[in-house]
């Protein structure tokens, strides 16, 4: 994938980026812009615990990337008064990776893991005893010879993040006190997104440019301060004045790296593009497609295909995938009316 597809990727693109979104993070639930249902619910839980003097109940937050995980676990640690301790389910890979961590918090400690559905299946069980008992049992030996060492642990919070939170066993789930489902933003709330980190950044730039940047930012902040960030450079680079940026430094910036009208990226237009062209508009299999676009399928499936899912270009068939109509009109080619199989559901 090319540095141009990337700026419209929901996942961070390198650790200069983790450093720029950790300067713009806001650092209570009342800086946080959007997720109002699921801020009013954190805040009552903080609350609910502070008034009892305990610690908060573990919390899952699942949502596509990009949309505040991290920022709202920093923030429950903040607004509780206790450490967090960062950690992701990659890398604990097996149990007395999670023994090492568990045995070393604080009582009070935030313990955030990452991406929990990838963590190993032997750490997982060993959780399930951890957020209920707050004790883990570590086997010492091996067969008959074994034993069992019971270890207490401080009590602590247990934010888990999940982008997939089907992939979770049911068991893990059931722990968590409280699941915060995250939307995806609308323009309104991404222009004060943007709004903030402009100011953040001492960039001037007006209302009609906010909205052409949220318009095309997937309704992901991430992607949205990512190009903020693009069109700075521009405007900087080719702006007569270097602290502000005009709608045409906006529409150039974007222009210049295949951010169309509607945020579809190189790529995702290929996607398309292949689909209506070359077959008719579908359905076609994933790995023909793959092969036609020149990239892997994975890629297709797990980048490419949930945003234009979700603005309704593409459907999945048990046949494969299918333009939909609205994918014919944004590409400007006339769809025939006896060239697509199952007419009524596209």
């Amino acid at each position: 994938m090319s540095e141009f597809e990337a700026v419209t990727r929901p996942t961070p693109e390198s650790d200069a980026e983790l450093a720029f979104e950790g300067a713009l993070r806001p650092r209570s639930l009342a800086e946080f812009v959007g997720q109002a249902k699921v801020r009013g619910q954190l805040q009552l839980l903080l609350d609910a615990a502070a008034l009892q003097n305990r610690t908060p109940d573990h919390i899952l937050l699942a949502g596509p990337p990009g949309l505040g995980k991290t920022t709202l676990a920093m923030i429950v640690a903040h607004e509780s008064g206790r450490p967090l301790r960062m950690s992701s389910g990659p890398a604990i890979q097996h149990a007395g990776d999670l023994a090492a961590i568990l045995s070393s918090l604080v009582p009070g400690e935030v313990l955030f893991i990452d991406e929990i559905h990838r963590m190993a299946r032997s750490a997982e069980e060993m959780l399930y005893l951890a957020m209920e008992d707050f004790r883990i049992d570590i086997m010492v030996g091996k067969g008959a010879g074994a034993t069992s060492i019971p270890l207490d642990l401080a009590p602590f919070t247990l934010v888990g993040a999940t982008t997939r939170s089907g992939l979770l066993p049911n068991p893990l789930r059931d722990r968590f006190g409280f699941t915060a489902h995250l939307e995806f933003y609308d323009d309104g709330e991404l222009e004060r997104v943007l709004d903030r980190a402009a100011q953040l950044l001492e960039l001037d730039i007006p209302a009609d440019a906010r909205h052409e940047i949220a318009s095309r930012s997937r309704g992901t902040p991430r992607i949205a301060n990512r190009l903020l960030r693009r069109v700075r450079d521009f405007a900087l680079v080719h702006g007569a004045d270097r602290g502000r940026a005009a709608l045409e430094h906006v529409n150039a910036a974007l222009e210049l790296y295949d951010v169309d009208p509607i945020g579809l990226d190189r790529l995702d237009r290929a996607v398309l593009d292949t689909i209506v062209r070359r077959f008719d508009g579908g359905p076609v299999g994933l790995s023909t497609l793959a092969v036609s676009v020149g990239e892997e399928a994975e890629t297709i499936e797990s980048v490419v295909e949930p945003f234009l899912v979700r603005i309704g270009l593409l459907s999945r068939t048990p046949r494969g995938r299918v333009a939909t109509r609205q994918a014919w009109s944004h590409l400007g080619v006339a769809r025939p009316e006896a060239g697509v199989l199952f007419d009524d559901d596209v």
